[in-house]
Protein backbone atom coordinates (compact mmCIF):
# COMPACT_ATOMS: atom_id res chain seq x y z
CA UNK A 1 0.00 0.00 0.00
CA UNK A 2 1.41 3.43 -0.73
CA UNK A 3 1.39 6.69 1.49
CA UNK A 4 -1.47 8.08 -0.58
CA UNK A 5 -3.76 5.85 -0.22
CA UNK A 6 -6.40 6.58 2.57
CA UNK A 7 -8.86 8.32 2.14
CA UNK A 8 -7.16 11.51 4.01
CA UNK A 9 -4.58 10.97 1.55
CA UNK A 10 -0.89 11.38 2.61
CA UNK A 11 -1.06 14.51 5.24
CA UNK A 12 -4.77 13.50 6.30
CA UNK A 13 -6.78 15.81 4.44
CA UNK A 14 -9.51 14.94 2.10
CA UNK A 15 -9.98 17.09 -0.72
CA UNK A 16 -13.52 18.80 0.69
CA UNK A 17 -10.85 19.99 3.32
CA UNK A 18 -8.30 20.84 0.79
CA UNK A 19 -11.16 22.79 -1.20
CA UNK A 20 -12.77 24.20 1.40
CA UNK A 21 -9.29 25.76 2.63
CA UNK A 22 -8.89 27.61 -1.31
CA UNK A 23 -11.96 29.09 -1.03
CA UNK A 24 -11.37 30.61 2.42
CA UNK A 25 -8.09 31.95 0.89
CA UNK A 26 -9.49 32.98 -1.58
CA UNK A 27 -12.54 35.22 -0.11
CA UNK A 28 -9.59 36.71 2.56
CA UNK A 29 -7.75 37.54 -0.78
CA UNK A 30 -10.90 39.32 -2.41
CA UNK A 31 -11.09 41.17 1.27
CA UNK A 32 -7.33 42.22 1.08
CA UNK A 33 -8.17 43.60 -2.49
CA UNK A 34 -10.76 45.28 -1.73
CA UNK A 35 -9.41 46.70 1.39
CA UNK A 36 -5.95 48.03 -0.48
CA UNK A 37 -7.92 49.25 -3.38
CA UNK A 38 -5.59 52.38 -4.59
CA UNK A 39 -8.92 54.51 -5.12
CA UNK A 40 -9.34 54.34 -1.44
CA UNK A 41 -5.87 55.30 -0.32
CA UNK A 42 -5.52 58.02 -3.14
CA UNK A 43 -9.02 59.56 -2.15
CA UNK A 44 -8.21 59.29 1.65
CA UNK A 45 -5.04 61.00 1.47
CA UNK A 46 -5.96 63.79 -0.65
CA UNK A 47 -9.13 64.37 1.29
CA UNK A 48 -6.64 64.13 4.84
CA UNK A 49 -4.49 66.88 3.03
CA UNK A 50 -7.28 68.50 1.54
CA UNK A 51 -8.81 69.17 5.18
CA UNK A 52 -4.77 70.20 5.65
CA UNK A 53 -4.69 73.06 3.16
CA UNK A 54 -7.93 74.27 3.50
CA UNK A 55 -7.76 74.79 7.24
CA UNK A 56 -4.23 76.38 6.66
CA UNK A 57 -5.87 78.82 3.46
CA UNK A 58 -8.82 79.61 6.16
CA UNK A 59 -6.22 80.64 8.83
CA UNK A 60 -3.83 82.52 6.58
CA UNK A 61 -2.63 86.29 6.96
CA UNK A 62 -2.44 88.84 5.02
CA UNK A 63 0.52 89.07 4.37
CA UNK A 64 0.65 84.87 3.18
CA UNK A 65 -2.21 85.85 0.85
CA UNK A 66 -0.81 89.33 -0.79
CA UNK A 67 2.39 86.92 -1.08
CA UNK A 68 0.22 85.11 -3.73
CA UNK A 69 -0.76 88.51 -5.82
CA UNK A 70 -3.61 88.31 -3.49
CA UNK A 71 -5.28 84.66 -4.22
CA UNK A 72 -5.72 82.85 -0.83
CA UNK A 73 -3.82 79.68 -2.91
CA UNK A 74 -3.82 77.41 0.25
CA UNK A 75 -7.81 77.74 0.09
CA UNK A 76 -8.32 77.19 -3.46
CA UNK A 77 -6.08 74.26 -3.54
CA UNK A 78 -7.16 72.63 -0.58
CA UNK A 79 -10.62 72.57 -2.06
CA UNK A 80 -9.73 71.41 -5.21
CA UNK A 81 -8.10 68.25 -2.99
CA UNK A 82 -11.11 67.90 -1.01
CA UNK A 83 -13.21 67.52 -4.44
CA UNK A 84 -10.63 65.04 -6.27
CA UNK A 85 -10.46 62.91 -2.87
CA UNK A 86 -14.05 62.71 -2.45
CA UNK A 87 -14.49 62.08 -6.13
CA UNK A 88 -11.96 58.73 -5.67
CA UNK A 89 -13.68 57.55 -2.52
CA UNK A 90 -17.21 57.93 -4.55
CA UNK A 91 -16.05 56.03 -7.60
CA UNK A 92 -15.08 53.79 -5.14
CA UNK A 93 -18.05 53.36 -3.10
CA UNK A 94 -20.15 53.38 -7.07
CA UNK A 95 -18.12 51.29 -8.90
CA UNK A 96 -16.75 48.57 -5.93
CA UNK A 97 -13.73 45.97 -7.26
CA UNK A 98 -15.50 43.13 -8.77
CA UNK A 99 -15.52 39.80 -6.84
CA UNK A 100 -12.56 37.21 -8.57
CA UNK A 101 -14.14 35.15 -11.03
CA UNK A 102 -14.23 31.54 -10.50
CA UNK A 103 -11.56 29.26 -11.80
CA UNK A 104 -12.50 28.01 -15.75
CA UNK A 105 -12.93 24.21 -16.02
CA UNK A 106 -10.69 23.41 -18.76
CA UNK A 107 -11.20 19.44 -20.93
CA UNK A 108 -8.93 17.77 -18.66
CA UNK A 109 -10.40 19.73 -15.21
CA UNK A 110 -12.20 16.46 -13.35
CA UNK A 111 -14.65 17.42 -10.09
CA UNK A 112 -13.25 16.19 -7.07
CA UNK A 113 -15.13 13.01 -5.87
CA UNK A 114 -16.02 11.66 -2.56
CA UNK A 115 -13.70 9.45 -1.10
CA UNK A 116 -14.63 5.93 -0.75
Amino acid sequence: MTENSGPLGRHGYSEQDVQREVTDLESKSATAARIFDLRRIIGGLFVVYGVIVTVTGITDSKAAIDKAQGVNINLWTGIGMLLLGLFFLAWLKLRPTAPPLPPEAGPDHQEPTEPR
